[in-house]
């Protein structure tokens, strides 16, 4: 009886116990700023895998324990914390997160709040691709921040192109000015450690770009390095490895493949006329038409020969890099160390980088009113080894071998043809070193007056590079060595005065600056030939018969004074205004300095009381107005002298007197370029703060512009450096940011951006030489009114002439089809006209990031349209039955895309001679693309684990960079930037063609450590 009674009891106690564990408690969730439910909100029991969400009316029910925590959680809102306590009409409150509009964003002299910009101003996405196998900091940001146009680089360590909406000057610098801790930055950007980079903003309109007045006209690059914080040390290390193939595979033909090419090069004598050329002719030898007697072996056949020329000069690349950095402080000290090394090796042999980097960011506040600290680096950079020539070994015919019986160097395996066998470069001693020291000196003082402060900066930028080659068999047979120095070094010293007052509903912020910067540099280079013996190489220039020796030096100076003023009232109403007088030293005499103003007016429209849209949470209207400039070349504005053999003394003299001459008009009137431009831009997040986003709408003008305009020889010269014409450009922009889901285990996100800009030329030199009161066109420049600075001029090609088809006279089957323009009957010089742009009509980018518990996938596209006639590249080729149309080699892709009778769907002109024009038709694609850029798939290893061995975490990842592209494009790939000359043999942009070099793509592993 005492046994069941027990028993009972303890039951009862049992049932209490567990009664008192499982209550369940019931509430609403809504808004803290106008009591909306708030619908899908996570309600969480801490500590525990219980939850659930909230319904259409923000109404939950969760079962937990009395004393548990309840987290409630809803994107684009603060998480809160409350007690359960079985309540059964809790009402949760939860407040707007304004983090994103806290936000500090760096603008230039300082920092602004995002929530307080006027500006186009971004901050670009770094942390979500410092996976992938970027050698260069740029390569992190292709295709991820609209108006932002980063290149591709195809060469190892190479600094993409830049570009920040668009080209807006003909003659003047394109270049964006890269200020790094606040100091600009004059160096390549390959020499920084991208792991060292803690954020980049992009300042793209006049309004935010004129604080650098002279320097910005073509946007600004603000890149801001890591520091430490308070508390623990922080150790991080990081280690990967990348595998490198050509986003394309292509390979040279091998004798087979030569032996066919051959034939179709003769397509007009190696088939019969009577089967339209598409069955052999008997009375056809191929073997004598060879062009070269080592083709041939003793009884007259084509040799046997089938040497691989290509897989001995290229190679499965790779990227190896290694990271360690320390970061920590204390209330008065913090501090960031940081080494790094990296090793690429890439598709070409020789073409290699390496670079080891080391930085150190140290802030110390020694009083209350004092701050000082310091930002520096170091980079050593090695691009050691002369890498042999791709489109000379592409050519390399598989019938020719690069040594004799002997086992000597055969110097020109090619028979007839001077082409240097490309095992004589391999061997070649060559050093080429880049040593790069920044560093930035920072003291800042709490002026008497609360809210006003005193900073100085004095930053210093100061590289070496030299180049040392020494080949026995350069300039063969006598052999070549030379050693290249120069010196680069440049300071600035920034005196800024801040002050931050808030006085009520009323802010104020004002800047100035007054400062000075001074830049040197200094070339030597020495060349010897024709050596007895090269053993000492580089290292002993005096034994060559042949010396030379060139030298080089310049320096130049900026002054700049800067004011700006920032107002707001009661977070609604924003003004920016400010002022930047700039002088430099290379400008003309009467024109050393000029200013460069600007505002900015922002409205937060939904600050405002009378605003109740719903489902509108943030909304801000912005516009501004600014002018920028432009710097030319340090000596365009001054009559520039060169030296030259003058004077010859006596009869049979084989050397003379250098003399010197003019060589170009000074212009003591020239003005700098002024880019003056309007922005319009709305900032909104949307649907409870579920969708954020940026528009931007923007047209600059560009006056005074820099161009070189041709005046009559009989001054003696043929142009002067002068100040012409206008462009105009234009554009939008987009981007999109989506938190599709977000719960305790699984969150997506979703950003898309894109842009569009055009340019317009409005006027040139103003002449009307026909009378009829329209500006003539400078055609032979390739500048038309009313066209883009990117207009092709050049003939209209339409396919190939078929045998059989009506061909024009003087052209033949086989040749371009040039479209007749002027439709007069005949195809001459007449008929060429504006075909397109090399500029696209959009950019696109669309990056996702999932995260479920430990795991994060992101995958990012990448992609260029050209629209209409835009977007195009020279893809052309021309081969004629001469003696190198049969010799060299070619691309097995490219070889079967040229035409012939027995392939008339070919796209490249192989006839059997020049039509009319010769080789000028050009024959143009588009450029278009869709690639996906970067997937990247991390696994975070559970901290319980690392913890017990004294780890904080560990992050395993795969990256694959460029592993897909979908083009049209014929050759390479379609993005990189190459050089081409259009009708007028001007330098235009086309993309990568069989003559040029592959874009990389790659697998990477790698892992990161914190301690």
């Amino acid at each position: 009886m005492k046994t069941r009674f027990l028993m009972l009891w303890m039951l009862c106690l049992l049932t209490l116990n567990l009664w008192g564990q499982s209550r369940i408690t019931e509430g609403r969730v809504i808004t803290a700023s106008d009591h909306e439910p708030v619908i899908g909100a996570s309600v969480k029991v801490k500590d525990s895998p219980t939850g659930v969400i909230t319904d259409l009316e923000g109404r939950f029910s969760v079962s937990a324990p009395p004393e548990t925590t309840l987290i409630i959680s809803f994107i684009g809102y603060r998480t809160c914390e409350v007690k359960a306590n079985g309540q059964k009409n809790l009402e949760v409150k939860l407040e707007e997160d304004t983090q994103m509009l806290e936000t500090v964003v760096v603008v230039g002299y300082g920092t602004a709040k995002k929530s307080d910009l006027t500006g186009a101003v971004v901050s670009a996405n770094i942390k979500d691709f410092e996976k992938a196998p970027n050698t260069n900091l740029m390569q992190s940001l292709q295709g991820t921040v609209p108006g932002l146009n980063i290149g591709q680089s195809a060469v190892a360590g190479e600094s993409p192109s830049i570009q920040i909406r668009g080209k807006n000057t003909i003659s003047g610098s394109t270049d964006v000015l890269i200020v790094l801790d606040g100091i600009i930055y004059t160096g390549d950007i390959s020499s920084i450690n991208p792991a060292d980079i803690e954020r980049v903003d992009v300042l793209k309109d006049a309004s935010a770009t004129a604080v650098y007045g002279a320097q910005a006209a073509n946007g600004v690059l603000l890149i801001t390095s890591k520091r430490g914080n308070q508390g623990r040390a922080k150790i991080t290390f990081s280690s990967s490895y990348s595998f490198q193939t050509p986003t394309n595979n292509l390979k040279p033909m091998n004798r087979a493949g030569m032996v066919e090419w051959m034939k179709d090069v003769q397509w007009h004598d190696a088939y019969t006329e009577s089967s339209g050329y598409t069955t052999d002719n008997p009375d056809f030898d191929l073997a004598k038409s060879a062009p070269d007697a080592y083709m041939r072996d003793e009884s007259g056949n084509l040799i046997g020969t089938d040497y691989n020329w290509w897989d001995q000069f290229t190679r499965t690349g790779h990227i190896f890099e290694n990271k360690l950095s320390i970061a920590g402080g204390n209330e008065g000290t913090s501090y960031m160390l940081s080494v790094g090394n990296t090793d690429q090796k890439n598709f070409l042999l020789n073409d290699d980088f390496k670079r080891n980097s080391i930085r150190m960011n140290i802030d110390v506040q020694p009083r209350k009113w004092w701050k000082a600290g310091i930002q520096a680096f170091g980079s050593f950079v090695n691009k050691d080894g002369a890498e042999t020539y791709l489109p000379f070994l592409v050519t390399y015919s598989p019938f020719a071998e690069p040594f004799d019986a002997e086992g000597n160097i055969v110097p020109y395996p090619m028979g007839g043809v001077m082409r240097d066998n490309p095992f004589m470069g391999s061997v070649a001693d060559d050093v080429e070193r880049q040593n790069t020291f920044f560093g930035n000196l920072y003291s800042e003082f709490q002026l008497p007056l609360k809210g006003l402060t005193y900073r100085f900066n004095f930053g210093n930028n100061y590289r070496t590079y030299e180049h040392n080659y020494a080949n026995k068999y350069s300039n063969y047979p006598s052999g070549q060595a030379y050693k290249n120095s120069n010196t680069y070094y440049d300071y600035t010293f920034d005196n800024i005065v801040n002050y931050n007052g808030t006085f009520g509903k009323h802010d104020i912020g004002a800047t100035f600056v007054y400062g000075a910067s001074r830049r040197k540099y200094s070339y030597t280079g020495a060349e010897a030939k024709n050596f007895a013996r090269l053993t000492l190489g580089f290292n002993s220039l005096e034994q060559g018969k042949e010396q030379y020796v060139n030298s080089d030096a310049w320096k130049s100076s900026l002054l700049y004074q800067m004011f700006r003023i920032n107002y707001k009232f009661d977070n609604r109403y924003l003004v920016t205004a400010t002022v930047r007088r700039d002088g430099f030293s290379g400008f003309a005499a009467n024109n050393k300095f000029a200013t460069f103003p600007s505002v900015a007016l922002g409205w937060v429209a939904s600050e405002e009381k009378w605003f109740k849209v719903s489902w509108v949470d943030y909304l801000k209207l912005r516009a501004g107005y600014g002018v920028s400039g432009n710097q030319t070349n340090r000596y365009s504005s001054q009559a520039r002298v060169n030296s030259s053999i003058s004077y010859i003394f006596g009869n049979g003299a084989t050397s003379g007197v250098l003399g010197q001459e003019l060589t170009s008009l000074g212009n003591a009137d020239l003005k700098w370029e002024k880019t003056a431009g309007f922005n319009f831009g709305l900032d909104f997040t949307l649907l409870g703060n579920r969708l954020q986003g940026t528009f931007e709408a923007y047209k600059t003008t560009t006056r005074d512009l820099l161009f070189d305009v041709t005046i009559p020889s009989v001054t003696g010269f043929t142009s002067i450096r002068s100040n012409v014409g206008k462009i105009q450009n234009s554009g939008i922009e987009l981007t999109l940011t989506s938190h599709n889901i977000s719960t305790r285990d699984f969150e997506w996100t979703t950003t898309f951006n894109i842009s569009h800009n055009s340019n317009k030329i409005k006027a040139l030199t103003g002449k009307d030489l026909d009378g009829d009161g329209v500006e003539d066109d400078m055609t032979a420049s390739s500048l038309f009114i009313g066209e883009s600075l990117s207009a092709i001029y050049d003939y209209k090609v339409d396919g190939i002439y078929q045998i059989g088809d009506n061909i024009p006279e003087g052209f033949h089957p086989g040749n371009y089809r040039v479209v007749d323009t002027d439709e007069n009957g005949t195809i001459d010089a007449a008929d060429r006209t504006v075909i397109g742009k090399t500029d696209p009509a959009a950019r696109m980018g669309l990056f996702n990031k999932l995260r479920y518990k430990n795991i994060t996938l992101s995958f990012f596209f990448n992609s260029v349209v050209g629209g209409k006639n835009g977007y195009l590249g020279q893809n052309t080729n021309v081969i004629r039955p001469d003696d190198n149309g049969k010799r060299y080699n070619h691309f097995t892709e490219e070889a079967n895309l040229f035409w012939s009778p027995k392939n008339p769907g070919g796209i490249y002109d192989r006839s059997y001679q020049d039509g009319k024009l010769g080789s000028a038709p050009h024959r143009y694609e588009k450029r278009d693309f869709l690639r996906l850029q970067d997937v990247t798939l991390s696994y975070d290893l559970p901290r319980t684990w690392m913890q017990k061995i004294g780890i904080e975490g560990i992050n395993l990842y795969m990256n694959c960079k460029n592993l897909l592209t979908i083009t049209g494009w014929h050759g390479w790939d379609p993005e990189p930037d190459m050089k081409c000359q259009d009708g007028n043999n001007l330098e235009i942009i086309t993309g990568s063609g069989y003559a040029n070099r592959p874009v990389m793509k790659s697998v990477t592993f790698g892992i990161n450590v914190n301690f």
